[in-house]
């Protein structure tokens, strides 16, 4: 399965089906194995983790090659490719698996063959910034890097395009394109997310008497009817992440899209959408309710797009895709792209793909993501709670009847912060920061504040240190960046705590920023609660992978999946959260002083 994630294209998995042994290469003799796997991981009735092969079996007289009899397996094909041997207690890496799971009739459904690393293969997509706080992506030069990595990754592997049983793909959010219906022309670059160019539109509308209006209404209806479907336009703001206001600047700038929308010739779409459009020629056009109700502009009570948002903004109706489920069939790949059909089974955006991927789905389960930005989710269930301050609706994925809803909270600056700090080389690793932050006791009263990256809630916020020393070092620089991680997850999560009235679950983090022990341990401990953190951190690819194999059959429900998870580390409380009192009060104040663009 696919995933294109804060500039990466990542493969995750791939479901293979109709093996023949005699056309596979040389390479290939490791994954064959697999049978032999699965005669002795039942024979021993073991749910472990990871299957390896090594040294050659002899004796046929074994339990595994009696039990490979019952599997149908001819001893014949045993001995052939009995050069492998499984070392399975000794758990000794000699193949890696890469995120590949293999659709093979004797393959039990909760074996997981990969190990804690999903098939990454990375492909950066550069982001262009034509003007002052305007960041676009190429549509050309994301299509023919998604293209290629696709095949690189496949190759590599020794696949055939003809093995792969389906594609799930995980795209960011809230990136969208327009374009023509009839050429398939953009009318002009994919609009980040961090885009900025919407920004004093977003503040006209925030400030606007017309707004004010409409808080005042809705509060009414809210009051009049206790609907939560009324709650929401009633504490409405608009923000710079949303596509709603860039998509509102499109048609009031750009004149091509504005004609080609009034002849009904005028397509949108996040990430997901463009890809399927360009991987069906043109022949499907669609997107999830997971993505449509990123943008801003679909609502999640009714589940339709906003007419009467769209005619606020001016935005045509028309343009707007059909939404389907989550895990679905989307129709196939055009043939000529990867030499034959493949079906494209799951559309899922990232932080909904990461939540599903890390079977967070039960009310009350909550995912933390640390990638390029943070964030907060909770399983709210069949309810949908409105929007209250930071905190947002989403519809977390619709597979068939059942709809998940999502409530999600964000923070900037997170991945972001730490590659700006290895950019100008504040270290050399990024595996060195937690340990350079552990050598002092604390930041010696600096602090950072967050803004190299877009905020929601302030677009002009710029990140400057406060409080640097004569004596500051760069340990102290690293720490004051870790530690502004951790308190804005403390200010999130009390927030969560306070307005989402369900009792939280499990906590579960992922994300490359995941793997810094030193964040990890003290969000722990400035929220009192233990946190998961997952053998493999890209919980969004693995996520398109579980619904595109939903969708396909090759699971059949959740509880598969449950099976699946690996946890690596478990971070409990170790100190009380008042130790860190006097650094987070110093932090709030350096915030309600910091500089502005």
């Amino acid at each position: 399965m696919f995933s294109i994630n804060h500039g990466r294209v990542l493969l995750s998995l791939l479901a293979m089906e109709d093996l023949d042994p005699d056309v596979l290469p040389f390479d290939w003799f490791h994954l064959i194995t697999l049978s032999f796997a699965t005669a002795l991981y039942r024979s021993l009735e073991c749910l472990h983790s990871f299957i390896w092969f090594d040294n050659p079996v002899k004796n046929k007289t074994s339990h595994a090659f009696q039990r490979a009899k019952k599997l149908r397996i001819s001893a014949e094909k045993m001995q052939k490719y009995g050069t492998w041997l499984l070392r399975y207690l000794e758990g000794e890496v000699k193949h890696l698996f890469l995120g590949f799971l293999f659709h093979m009739p004797s393959l039990p459904r909760d074996l997981y063959l990969c190990p804690s690393d999903l098939c990454d293969c990375p492909c950066e997509v550069e982001s262009l910034y034509p003007r002052p706080g305007w960041v676009e992506l190429d549509p050309e030069v994301l299509w023919s890097q998604f293209i290629g990595v696709i095949k690189e990754a496949v190759h590599a592997a020794g696949l055939h395009m003809r093995q792969i049983a389906g594609l799930g793909i995980s795209t960011q959010r809230g990136t969208f394109i327009t374009w023509h219906k009839r050429t398939g022309k953009p009318f002009h670059n994919f609009i980040s997310w961090q885009d900025l160019r919407s920004a004093e539109l977003v503040n006209s509308w925030n400030n606007s008497l017309l707004l004010k209006v409409i808080h005042v209404i809705f509060t009414v209806l809210h009051f009049l009817t206790g609907n939560d479907r009324y709650l929401a336009p009633s504490f409405l703001t608009f923000s710079t992440h949303q596509a709603s206001m860039k998509l509102s600047w499109v048609f009031k700038n750009i004149h091509e899209a504005e004609e080609a929308a009034k002849k009904n010739n005028c397509c949108f779409g996040t990430v997901d959408t463009w890809l399927l459009y360009r991987l069906t020629k043109g022949s499907v056009y669609a997107t999830d309710y997971s993505n449509a109700s990123s943008t801003g502009i679909f609502e999640p009570f009714t589940k339709c797009w906003n007419p009467t948002l769209c005619n606020l903004l001016s935005i045509p109706v028309s343009i707007y895709p059909p939404v389907r489920d989550t895990s679905f069939n989307f129709g196939s790949t055009d043939s000529e792209i990867f030499g034959v059909p493949i079906p494209i089974m799951a559309l899922v955006a990232d932080q909904q793909s990461a939540m599903f991927g890390e079977c967070c789905f039960h009310p009350g389960d909550v995912k933390l993501t640390m990638g390029t930005g943070g964030f907060w989710n909770v399983n709210t269930g069949e309810h949908l709670f409105a929007s209250r301050g930071s905190l947002y609706p989403l519809i977390g994925w619709k597979i068939g009847e059942e709809v998940v809803y999502l409530t999600e909270g964000s923070i900037s600056d997170v991945g972001t912060a730490i590659k700006w700090a290895l950019d100008i080389e504040l270290f050399t690793n990024v595996d060195e920061t937690a340990e350079m932050a552990q050598r002092t006791a604390d930041s010696e009263g600096v602090c950072f504040i967050p803004g190299l990256q877009v905020s929601g809630d302030d677009p002009y916020l710029c990140a400057s240190f406060m409080g640097l020393k004569p004596s500051t070092t760069r340990n102290h620089l690293v720490r004051a960046i870790l530690e502004s991680v951790a308190f804005r997850n403390k200010l999130l999560y009390d927030t969560i705590v306070k307005k989402v009235h369900i009792p939280l679950r499990t906590i579960r983090a992922d994300g490359g920023v995941s793997n810094n022990s030193f964040v990890m341990q003290m969000t722990s401990d400035l929220i009192n609660k233990k946190i998961e953190k997952p053998a493999n951190v890209e919980m969004s690819s693995l996520g398109a992978a579980f619904l595109a194999g939903l969708a396909s059959g090759f699971w059949t429900n959740k509880k598969q999946l449950k099976k699946l998870r690996r946890i690596e580390a478990v971070f409990e409380p170790q100190k009380d959260s008042e130790e860190y009192r006097p650094a987070m009060d110093a932090w709030l104040q350096a915030m309600k002083h910091s500089p502005h663009r």
